[in-house]
């Protein structure tokens, strides 16, 4: 018989029930990456392609009683947040990553789903913002989620550089902020590291509504890649590649936004 160790690694977030974003998407991105994928269940979503039905956030007594048991047990390297739903819950969520000292911590600001059903209220923002974006190692921000945090629009560059150091102000180490929402054919991803070194990541634009869940499976790549030893930089780079490459191939489900085809890494994840 053979065996192996391999890293652990935690999402903390929603479910999807239709399986193409929240911890669904980060189980099977980390499944990929080859890293064993534990969970807290932070709220439940009544979800598919078309939209979000019905949302109901855990209690957050049981929310604790997820983070104790799994932290009594398994050897995490690396963990992420998602959606949070309110304030309760991101105050149970950073009270317990202070508990457990959850570090490297990677925080997806979830604020709206694909089809714009909101999935963050305003004094939840402010709880990601002023609490859980001080702890955070890595904080990885769409552009619409970016100007929330920045309480600015962003139009050019130069705004993207300064909402990136905005955020970092906050208290973030080290910031991405997601080009996805851009006009053109290429993406621009916009890194600034706690060093202070920042670069960009260009990629190309697909046209397609198959991409649901592609802020969360960043994210949790980028946790696969840490937990596997990567340095933050090297994480960054690895996670934008995943999602680039499953980006090619398509799979067919749903009626509406449909999932990523994450299938469609097999032969170059190991």
């Amino acid at each position: 018989m053979n065996s192996k160790k391999v890293p652990e690694t935690l999402t903390i977030a929603g479910s999807d029930s239709g399986g193409g974003a929240g911890m669904q998407a980060d189980i099977k991105t980390m499944q990929e990456h080859h890293v064993f994928a534990t969970n807290v269940v932070v709220g439940l979503t009544a979800q598919n392609t078309l939209g979000v039905q019905s949302v109901l956030p855990t209690p957050v007594e049981m929310i604790n009683a997820q983070f104790d048991s799994l932290y009594d047990d398994f050897d995490i390297k690396a963990a992420k947040t998602g959606a949070l739903f309110d304030q309760e819950r991101v105050e149970a969520v950073v009270a317990n990553i202070n508990k457990h000292n959850i570090h490297p911590i990677v925080v997806d600001p979830v604020m709206v789903a694909k089809g714009g059903a909101r999935l963050l209220d305003d004094s939840g923002i402010d709880a990601i913002i002023n609490k859980l974006m001080p702890i955070a190692d890595i904080v990885t921000p769409n552009l619409p989620e970016a100007e929330v945090i920045y309480g600015k629009k962003i139009e050019t560059n130069d705004d993207v550089i300064a909402a990136a150091a905005h955020i970092q102000q906050l208290g973030a180490r080290n910031v991405i902020i997601k080009g996805g929402h851009q006009q053109g054919d290429t993406l621009s991803d916009y890194v600034l590291l706690e060093s202070g070194i920042s670069f960009t990541i260009e990629s190309k634009k697909y046209d397609t509504i198959r991409k649901h869940g592609t802020g969360d499976t960043l994210s949790s790549a980028i946790v696969a890649n840490l937990a596997k030893g990567a340095s933050i930089k090297e994480a960054i780079i690895e996670g934008k590649h995943y999602i680039d490459t499953i980006l090619q191939s398509e799979i067919i489900v749903g009626h509406g936004h449909g999932p990523l085809n994450h299938w469609g890494a097999e032969d170059e994840i190991r």
